[in-house]
C-alpha cells in the first residue's frame, strides 16, 4: 500500500503525552461522505502475547466478502495497556502491516472505537488521520456513552450512542437476537454510512466479516 500516505509520531511516550497527541489529532477527524462505490474493505485487528503484538489486515471484496489480500506484522509492544490509549499499543504494529498490502482498500474497519472515545480519538481515528484514509470503528463493548432508546431485536435496528449530549456512535444490531456492536466514525465517513456499510459487511455473523477475518489472522502462529 505504498501509494497511501502515512504520517507518524513517537509512540513510546508518557500517558500524558499520548493524551495530548490524541486531543491534537482529534481536530483533524473529518466526517465526510464515503466513496460512492466501495469495492474493498480492510479489517484490522491486533493480538498481544507476552509483550509482542501481531497485527493482521484482511482485505475483502464487496459484496461477496471474499478475501483478496492480507498482511501480518509482528513487533514488540512499545506501550503499556491503558484504557483509552489502545492505539499507542497497537498502531506501531498496524502501520507496517498496511505497507505490505498490494493495493489500497477503499475503507478500513478496526476492532475498536473511533470517536466513541473519551477524547474522541480512538484507534480507528488514529489510523484514518495518520494514513489519510476512510476508517470506521466497530467495537464489542461501550467505552463512553449510553444507548438512547430501546434497541429492537431484529437485524438492522439501531439507536444512537450518546456521550455528554453528543452522538458519538451507533448501537447496531448486526444479527437478530444477538448482542449489538458499537459503530463510530474513524475518519472520512459519516455515521449513517458507516453503520450501513457494516451491516452490508455482516451477512452471517455479529462481527463484520473484515474484522472477523482479521481477528482470525491475528491469532495464527508464526
Amino acid at each position: 500500500m505504498q501509494d497511501v500516505p502515512a504520517r507518524s509520531h513517537d509512540w513510546n511516550v508518557s500517558t500524558d503525552e499520548a493524551k495530548r497527541i490524541q486531543r491534537r489529532l482529534a481536530s483533524e477527524v473529518a466526517e465526510t461522505a464515503l466513496p460512492n462505490d466501495v469495492e474493498t474493505v480492510a479489517g484490522v485487528d491486533v493480538s498481544v502475547r507476552d509483550d509482542r503484538a501481531q497485527a493482521a489486515v484482511s482485505v475483502l471484496r464487496m459484496p461477496e466478502m471474499s478475501v483478496t489480500d492480507e498482511a501480518v506484522h509482528r513487533c514488540e509492544v512499545p506501550f503499556p495497556y491503558v484504557p483509552g490509549l489502545l492505539s499507542f499499543r497497537e498502531m506501531p504494529a498496524v502501520l507496517p502491516a498496511l505497507q505490505q498490502l498490494d493495493t489500497a482498500p477503499d475503507v478500513f474497519v478496526t476492532d475498536s472505537h473511533g470517536v466513541a472515545h473519551p477524547r474522541r480519538f480512538g484507534l480507528a481515528c488514529h489510523l484514518g488521520v495518520l494514513c489519510d484514509v476512510p476508517a470506521i470503528g466497530v467495537a464489542k463493548s461501550i467505552l463512553v456513552g449510553a444507548p438512547q432508546g430501546e434497541l429492537g431485536a431484529q437485524k438492522g435496528h439501531r439507536v444512537p450512542l450518546v456521550d455528554d449530549g453528543e452522538t458519538v456512535g451507533t448501537v447496531l444490531r448486526t444479527r437478530t437476537d444477538v448482542n449489538p456492536v458499537y459503530v463510530s466514525v474513524g475518519h472520512q465517513c459519516t455515521l449513517d454510512a458507516a453503520a450501513d456499510l457494516m451491516l452490508d459487511c455482516s451477512p452471517r455473523y455479529k462481527i463484520p466479516e473484515p474484522t472477523r477475518q482479521a481477528h482470525k489472522l491475528s491469532r495464527t502462529d508464526e
